[in-house]
């Protein structure tokens, strides 16, 4: 089979392109470039792509550099920009994957391959109807299906990943044992391609700095400053700069331009047991299409995660519109972030909707 594999210079995709030629696949590897002149992006760029050559060398395969960088800053950095002026939390991994990596890389390369691999911690299965839907990998704690939860059923159905049944222990050993250059190589901590920039440093580089107060939401008290409410998001406790801790941001007034903050490690105020979404989208299908999707039993995550947060999910009226009642408190519930919605089981990835922050009881 012609397998068109994403490649990183990690670990994990290095790992899966081993996989595919133990297998007898005909493997062509990509690196997607998506750096800019002006310093920002791919800071990790010549070190990688020299890891990607020397695994290119070692199993005889062809590499392409392929220049997705327009595509990235227009449409993805683009989100997440707009999503943080308007005082909400981007996701930019999930929209790298359904824009960048089985988006535009599919519609000008990977279309002339059978099927294209990631080094993605995640599997998929198909039932008995033929439907091929999005499963979880075998690594719980590594698994990265929430950052897939919003790719098409098309971008799915041309998707393959190798290494989703193999523990991250033993996909280390597997590098290791074969001499893989990067065998003991850190993961990637950053956002997508971004690698090691601060994000406060990149938001600030596009949106300056707004001062405004810092307030502890019980009292009224102005506890500090801040410098833009786009570098905070609800959930947060690192960053404040604040005394008498621990703080919490709360809630952010973003006419005001202000930040509320609630503190203790136990306060209410950072909790909720309800999730409104919007733009709730399905990968394969949905599960519940015609028939009453009420307090059904789903589990779900609210941030990348290991934990798969018990629940039951109810259609509201407007198409895509949903709410998610937690079976326990829910720490950091963030607008604009998504909730990724799974089986009872933690099986199979339904889909995802984007929190709205409207309150629904």
């Amino acid at each position: 089979m012609k397998i068109a594999a994403l490649i990183s210079g990690g670990v994990d995709s290095a790992v899966a392109v081993h996989k595919l030629v133990e297998e007898g696949h005909d493997v062509h590897l990509f690196y997607i470039k998506i750096g800019r002149d002006d310093g920002l992006g791919d800071c990790s760029y010549e070190e990688d792509v020299e890891m990607c050559r020397l695994i290119a060398a070692r199993y005889k395969l062809p590499l392409e550099i392929v220049p997705l960088h327009d595509e990235y800053w227009e449409y993805v950095m683009g989100y997440a920009l707009d999503t943080v002026r308007r005082g909400l939390t981007p996701n930019p991994d999930m929209m790298c994957n359904l824009i960048i990596k089985f988006g535009f890389f599919e519609q000008k390369w990977g279309h002339e391959f059978d099927l294209t691999a990631s080094g993605h911690y995640a599997s998929t299965e198909i039932d008995s109807d033929n439907n091929k839907w999005l499963t979880t990998a075998v690594d719980p704690v590594k698994d990265q299906t929430d950052f897939l939860g919003r790719i098409t059923y098309d971008q799915l159905k041309h998707i393959i990943f190798p290494i989703g049944n193999i523990p991250k222990a033993e996909v280390r050993e597997i590098a290791r044992a074969t001499g893989m250059p990067n065998a003991m190589r850190k993961d990637s901590q950053g956002i997508c391609f971004l690698g090691k920039i601060n994000y406060n440093d990149f938001i600030r580089r596009h949106l300056g700095e707004r001062p405004g107060p810092i307030v502890e939401l019980e009292t009224g008290k102005v506890l500090g400053q801040h410098r833009g409410f786009w570098f905070h998001t609800i959930g947060q406790r690192k960053g404040l700069g604040l005394s008498g801790g621990p703080w919490y941001v709360v809630k952010k007034d973003v006419v005001e331009n202000v930040i509320y903050v609630s503190g203790g490690y136990d306060t209410d105020r950072q909790y909720g047991r309800y999730l409104h979404l919007a733009e709730t989208k399905f990968i394969t299908l949905d599960p519940w299409e015609g028939i009453d999707c009420d307090n059904v039993e789903i589990t779900f995550k609210n941030r990348h995660m290991p934990e798969f947060i018990p629940g039951h999910l109810t259609r509201l009226g407007a198409e895509g519109e949903y709410v998610i009642a937690s079976d326990r408190k829910v720490q950091g519930i963030a607008p604009g972030q998504f909730a990724v919605l799974y089986d009872k089981d933690s099986h199979r990835c339904l889909g995802s909707g984007v929190i709205t922050g409207q309150n629904i009881q």
